[in-house]
């Protein structure tokens, strides 16, 4: 069956936000989104009768029914939930500097596939990519909405938030592995108006606390660690949170290299050779799988 993101909040200010999806009793009707109305009954070309399925980041998936399609609107028919997130085992952030076009998308599209939690863009003395303030809003939505769609394709129900750009000296200022942060800084992230509802669900609080690991993608070093001597043991806790730091193709900077080691980032470093900045994430998450028990 199809499946669809449905949006509590959009990037229409004009639109008030939808209920949730679990505030309403199996057997309702829900009306669709645009977005939804568009792709499924327009492009796709559905019919009343037909099945598919919703997800709204809260929490599990609904299997719906079709009910009504006019020229504007569509409405469907709650039939099941199914309590299923499919995340990963680790909750990852994933600093990472911008790239420029298809390589950005398609960091974000399997990171997204692999079940990061969040990606902070940054960007760094050797980045490709710095975004004038009238460009952010757009292409924050623009990159939400390509983990959206790799959500919708691959099961994930609870997408991964694309957090705005940072410059990586400031994001690296606010890393403080020794601390708990404060409720006001957790709900200070900034995220698309698409999720901006949504980034309030405590499972993405979780986002602003200490990680238990900090890795920065490390080019190979004579003499330098493989990976960081608590990776294993951290991986065994339950939940575990880590963030890892990925530069761009130049990489990063000495000082930057330094700043991040001085708040607590450990060099990992995969194999020996030199990764691309949009393969970095691939390869990282994939790797975070493989050793988690």
């Amino acid at each position: 069956m199809r499946r669809f993101f449905y949006a509590v909040s959009n990037d229409n200010a004009d639109a008030s936000a939808l209920p949730k999806l679990g505030e309403l009793p199996i057997g309702s009707n829900v009306e669709l989104p645009d977005s939804i109305v568009h792709h499924w009954c327009r492009v796709l070309r559905a019919n009343i009768g037909d099945q598919g399925i919703l997800f709204d980041g809260f929490g599990g998936e609904y299997t719906v029914q079709l009910q009504a399609i006019s020229k504007k609107n569509a409405t469907a028919t709650l039939l099941a939930h199914i309590d299923d997130d499919r995340t990963a085992a680790t909750i990852t952030q994933i600093g990472l500097v911008m790239s420029r076009g298809e390589r950005m998308d398609y960091a974000i599209q399997k990171a997204t596939e692999l079940g990061v939690t969040a990606i902070q863009l940054l960007s760094s003395h050797h980045g490709e990519v710095t975004l004038k303030p009238a460009q952010i809003e757009k292409k924050l939505l623009h990159w939400q909405q390509v983990a959206i769609a790799a959500c919708e394709q691959c099961g994930l129900n609870r997408p991964p938030l694309i957090l705005a750009p940072q410059s990586i000296n400031e994001w690296l200022s606010n890393t403080n592995s020794d601390a708990k942060a404060t409720e006001a800084t957790k709900a200070q992230m900034a995220v698309s108006s698409i999720v901006s509802v949504l980034s309030h669900d405590p499972y993405y609080q979780v986002l602003a606390n200490a990680a238990d690991l900090c890795m920065q993608m490390s080019v190979p070093a004579a003499g330098q660690p493989a990976m960081p001597s608590a990776l294993s043991d951290i991986l065994k806790q339950q939940t575990p949170y880590i963030k890892l730091l990925i530069g761009p193709e130049g990489g990063l900077s000495h000082d930057e290299c330094q700043q991040a080691e001085s708040v607590g980032f450990k060099p990992w470093q995969i194999g020996t050779r030199v990764l691309r900045t949009e393969t970095a994430p691939v390869v990282a998450l994939a790797t975070l799988h493989a050793l988690s028990p």
